[in-house]
Parts: C-alpha cells; sequence; structure tokens
C-alpha cells in the first residue's frame, strides 16, 4: 500500500513538472494562463451563478488541456523528425487546430455568460449619471 502511495505521489510530481515546463517555456500557454486569470477575476466580480461558473470552468479546462495537449504533440514530433515532413506537419496543425476550436468555444461561452451582464452594469452606470 506505501509503495502504490509513494507512486501516486511521485507522478503527480511529474505533472506538475510538466506543467511548470510548459507555462514557464510556452509563449501561447502563458498567454492562456493570464486569460485564465482575467476570465476568473471577471468571473467573481460579476457574481456568476453556479451553472455560469461551472461553464467558465469547464471552458477555461478545455483550453488548458487543449494547449497542453497540442504541446505534447509538438514536442514529441520535433523530438521524431526534425526535418519538415508532411505528416509530421499535418498532426501539428492538427493540434494546433484543436487549440483553435477550444479558444473559439470558450470565448463563445464568455461572451454568452459576459455580455448581458456587463450590459446590465453598464446600464446600472448610466442610469445612475
Amino acid at each position: 500500500m506505501i509503495e502504490f502511495l509513494i507512486g501516486r505521489l511521485k507522478s503527480f510530481k511529474f505533472a506538475f513538472k510538466g506543467l511548470a515546463w510548459v507555462f514557464t517555456h510556452e509563449k501561447n500557454a502563458q498567454f492562456h494562463l493570464l486569460a485564465t486569470v482575467v476570465v476568473l477575476g471577471i468571473s467573481y466580480l460579476l457574481d456568476l451563478s453556479t451553472f455560469e461558473w461551472l461553464c467558465i470552468v469547464i471552458a477555461i479546462g478545455i483550453v488548458l488541456l487543449s494547449e497542453l495537449l497540442n504541446t505534447a504533440i509538438e514536442k514529441l514530433a520535433d523530438f521524431v523528425s526534425q526535418e519538415q515532413h508532411p505528416q509530421i506537419g499535418i498532426a501539428k496543425d492538427v493540434a494546433a487546430g484543436a487549440v483553435l476550436i477550444a479558444t473559439l468555444t470558450a470565448v463563445v461561452i464568455g461572451l454568452v455568460i459576459f455580455t448581458p451582464k456587463v450590459l446590465l452594469l453598464f446600464s446600472k452606470i448610466v442610469l445612475v449619471n
């Protein structure tokens, strides 16, 4: 049982090591992390419902997940072949496309949730003045 627990702890260590590497070396991942912090801050300020929070957290998770998988595919592909290869190029482009789809989906979710709240807030500010 102890060996099992030690093995699990080591796997967490490797997972955190991978996260740290991606967020310290990959500019797109850094951008997504910054966007995550901004979106979470806005979400807190706008007092989202539980369902809205769930939607935002799922959208963020999907974007970060896709970014991590894209980076893993790119690094593995670069290790396999440093030369330009059409099949590797397709794999890398498809992985990047997955990040794009995830990001666009997250943007739409954010617009659907935030736009009415921001418009209501803005209308309250205008009415007060």
